[in-house]
């Protein structure tokens, strides 16, 4: 560490190891700006590493797969409703996987249901690339996103419980979220659970909310879904009671 002294021999200075200015303290050896760049970093890697022992988790087969025989063999999914092909391609996997990423595939395979029957796994409202993206990710852990395909993945991971993808979604969305696509977000979060993302669309609505009668699709939404409308008014209201009750106790206090 480097000081100096002012002329007048009162005020000392320290250059900060990281960006080598001078910067009137000694609490330590980075001056403010530099620390909180630092502490800023620090969380995003434990944001990383946090992420990263999910995807760990999410990949590690259940323990019963050392089991011998194995309980499971291969198995196809289907798209059996998309209408973008004549004949639907089937997307291979293995029943190992699938039963340990998802709870909902592991009880149709370990029960003798007709896809643990018959090998075929039958998957409507979907399309073949939803569909080979979405095995893909059970093996993965990744998948490349758009808006439409996120939607889509989160449709399937709701479905089937796959939680981590869920998560993973709902993370891309609130990355591309917008006053634009706010409402029509909200819409879709609400009827998939999807609560971070439901959260994160609200408040940017009601942080806007003088400009949501003026939106285009207002009407449009009043007709085909007054429930939301109430609802967003309710949660602005909440806010606004809940902003004037603070006020209200730091006045008192």
């Amino acid at each position: 560490m480097d000081y100096s002294e002012e002329e007048d021999g009162e005020t000392e200075t320290m250059k900060c190891v990281s960006c080598k200015e001078e910067y009137g303290s000694r609490d330590a050896g980075t001056c403010r700006e530099c620390y909180e760049e630092a502490s800023e970093t620090e969380e995003e890697l434990k944001r990383e590493i946090d992420d990263l022992k999910s995807k760990v988790s999410f990949l590690r087969f259940f323990r019963g797969l050392h089991l011998s025989p194995p309980p499971f063999s291969d198995v196809v999914l289907v798209a059996s409703d998309d209408q973008s092909v004549s004949s639907p391609v089937p997307v291979q996997a293995h029943r190992a996987v699938l039963a340990s990423r998802s709870p909902v595939f592991r009880a149709m395979l370990e029960n003798k249901m007709e896809e643990s029957l018959s090998g075929t796994i039958k998957i409507g409202d979907v399309s073949y690339d939803a569909l080979r993206a979405f095995v893909n990710y059970l093996y993965t852990a990744e998948a490349s996103l758009d808006e439409n395909m996120a939607c889509n993945l989160l449709i399937l991971a709701e479905k089937y419980q796959v939680k981590h993808l869920k998560t993973y979604c709902e993370k891309f969305l609130m990355s591309k979220l917008n006053w634009e696509n706010s409402v029509p977000t909200y819409a879709f979060a609400h009827q998939h659970s999807a609560k971070n993302l439901l959260d994160a669309s609200l408040s940017l609505i009601i942080d806007n909310i003088a400009k949501f009668k003026k939106r285009e699709d207002y009407m449009e939404l009043v007709e085909k879904d007054p429930r939301t409308v109430v609802e967003i008014y309710e949660a602005y209201l909440s806010k606004q009671v809940n902003t004037a009750a603070s006020k209200d106790s730091v006045t008192k206090s």
